[in-house]
C-alpha cells in the first residue's frame, strides 16, 4: 500500500444505486476475516489464509487507509475496493500507477456489485487524480474477473506467467472530460 496522495480519509461515503463505499470500522472485522479465509475469494490470489492466524494478526478496524473501501449492501459489509499506487510493481508497465483490486463475498458474486462499486471507486480516484491512467492484473483463468475488467473499461496491456499462472495486467484510460 502506498500513497495516493493528499487525501481526506475516510472520505463522505460514496453512494451508488445499492451499495455505499466508506472507510472501514471495527464493526467490519469479521467480514475481512472471511474474505481472506476464503478459499473462493483467493481460488485466483495464491490460497486462503488460516482463520485462526487472521483472527491473531487482523488489526481491530482493518484496511483503515486512503483508497481502501468497504463496500456496503443495506448497513453490512459484502466486499472491499482498494486503490493503491504500486511504485514496485512486478510489471514496468504498471509501476508508479494506481493499481485496482477488490475482493466480494461469494454470496454476493453475479449480482452486479462489483461492477457497481468498482466504477464509483474508479469515478472517486478520477477526481481525485484527474488525468492519471489506472491499472488491474487478473489471471486469465479469473472468467469473472476478466469479464469485469472489460466492462469497467480496461485494455490489454500484456500478459505475462506469475505464480505458476498466466496473468492479464490492463490498463484503464482516464476518462476524458466532456464539455
Amino acid at each position: 500500500m502506498t500513497d495516493l496522495g493528499p487525501v481526506a480519509w475516510p472520505p463522505v461515503p460514496i453512494r451508488t444505486e445499492r451499495l455505499v463505499l466508506r472507510g472501514s470500522e471495527a464493526r467490519d472485522r469479521a467480514v475481512f476475516i472471511e474474505l481472506h479465509a476464503s478459499p473462493e475469494v483467493h481460488t485466483y490470489l495464491g490460497g486462503p489464509r488460516p482463520r485462526d492466524e487472521l483472527e491473531r494478526e487482523m488489526p481491530a478496524v482493518p484496511g483503515r487507509w486512503p483508497g481502501s473501501f468497504v463496500v456496503e449492501l443495506d448497513g453490512a459489509m459484502i466486499g472491499r475496493i482498494l486503490l493503491r499506487r504500486a511504485p514496485e510493481h512486478r510489471r514496468p508497465a504498471a509501476e508508479g500507477k494506481v493499481d485496482l483490486g477488490y475482493l466480494f463475498l461469494p454470496r454476493v458474486w453475479g449480482c452486479g456489485y462489483a461492477a457497481e462499486a468498482c466504477a464509483a471507486a474508479l469515478g472517486w480516484v478520477g477526481g481525485l487524480l484527474p488525468g492519471e491512467p489506472v491499472v488491474l492484473a487478473t489471471q486469465t483463468a479469473n472468467v469473472g474477473s476478466m469479464r469485469l475488467a472489460a466492462k469497467l473499461g480496461f485494455t490489454e496491456v500484456e500478459r505475462f506467467q506469475a505464480w505458476g499462472a498466466e496473468q492479464w495486467l490492463g490498463v484503464r484510460s482516464p476518462v476524458a472530460p466532456s464539455d
